[in-house]
């Protein structure tokens, strides 16, 4: 019984580590179907490196092209992308802590020792910008943590799903 909790627990322990969180923003007055071409800010710096950022736009690429949506030279929409990487706090303490019962009255000592290295959390920001008004129509920002020594297959598999978990709400309004 307590082997199954235990080993539950680490199952979701690892699962919630690698979670991809998503906040989104649109304009809820938007035809959304009126975009049916898109491109890229020609001076987008995303943030990234280079090759993180070809993999990324090709994930794009990918599910827009699965949404009926053309990359195109005179595009509806176009989409700029930025980043960011932060260190987050260290999560694993170890407490060690001292105390008496009984009779007497206790008293108790706790110390916190951090362990490991901090996170490295990624934030990527997706910004909608209607081509001819220059105005955001919907926004997407995406947070997830992420490991600098990855190989580049395990990098454009964590980039791939980012942009799926990011684009699954994409049009507002469709359950995916």
């Amino acid at each position: 019984m307590m082997r199954n909790f235990i080993t539950i627990l680490a199952v979701l322990l690892l699962a919630s580590c690698n979670a991809v969180r998503v906040n989104y923003d649109y304009d809820k007055d938007t035809d959304y179907s009126s975009y049916t071409t898109y491109n890229y800010y020609p001076d987008m710096k995303t943030g990234l490196t280079q090759l993180d950022t070809r993999r990324l736009l090709d994930a794009i690429d990918s599910i827009m092209q699965v949404k009926g949506m053309l990359l195109a030279e005179e595009p509806d929409f176009l989409v700029n992308i930025t980043s960011s990487s932060v260190r987050g706090p260290r999560n694993n303490n170890v407490g060690v802590g001292v105390g008496g019962t009984g009779r007497n009255v206790g008293g108790g000592i706790s110390i916190g020792l951090p362990i490991g290295q901090p996170d490295l959390e990624r934030v990527i920001q997706f910004d909608f910008v209607d081509s001819q008004k220059d105005e955001l129509f919907w926004q997407a920002i995406s947070e997830s943590s992420f490991k600098e020594n990855l190989s580049p297959e395990a990098r454009e598999a964590k980039l791939k799903q980012v942009v799926d978990k990011v684009f699954s709400k994409y049009p507002p309004g469709t359950k995916n």
